[in-house]
């Protein structure tokens, strides 16, 4: 009779656990990246129309300090009135752009080895509406 081998299954199981998980991780990283990137889309979205409903032409703090309740991690935003140099009777429109935006990897692999990743940069336009005033929303100011 010969011996049944013990452990070689626990062993086999142990190199098949290591590559699922490495796929579901990887799976995972896949999808946070993606619903990052969409925050970041609506982050921007959100944030024009907060810098043209209720933003002053001189304080961009205000808007970024929106986006990332949205994004935490926002780095900088670039706020562009048109026309350059105007005040909040006279602006016709934002372009509202997020410079900095780094996703960081949770899988240990790629965690490890790979450096946080940038992403493109997300730009938006909205013309001007009634500067510091919606009359459809009086919460959104606040």
């Amino acid at each position: 009779m010969k011996p049944i081998p013990r452990g070689a299954t626990t062993i086999e199981l142990a190199f098949v656990l290591v590559i699922f998980f490495m796929f579901l991780l990887g799976a995972t990283d896949m999808a946070r990246m993606l619903f990052t990137w969409n925050a970041a889309t609506e982050a921007t979205r959100a944030g024009a129309r907060y810098a043209v409903v209720c933003a002053d032409p001189a304080n961009s703090g205000q808007v970024l300090q929106k986006m990332r309740m949205m994004v935490p991690e926002i780095g900088a935003v670039a706020l562009a009135w048109q026309p350059a140099g105007c005040d909040a009777a006279s602006c016709a429109g934002v372009t509202l752009t997020i410079t900095s935006l780094h996703y960081r990897w949770i899988s240990p692999l790629p965690g490890a080895l790979v450096p946080a990743r940038a992403l493109p940069t997300f730009s938006t336009y909205l013309p001007r509406e009634m500067m510091r005033r919606d009359p459809n929303n009086a919460l959104i100011c606040q």
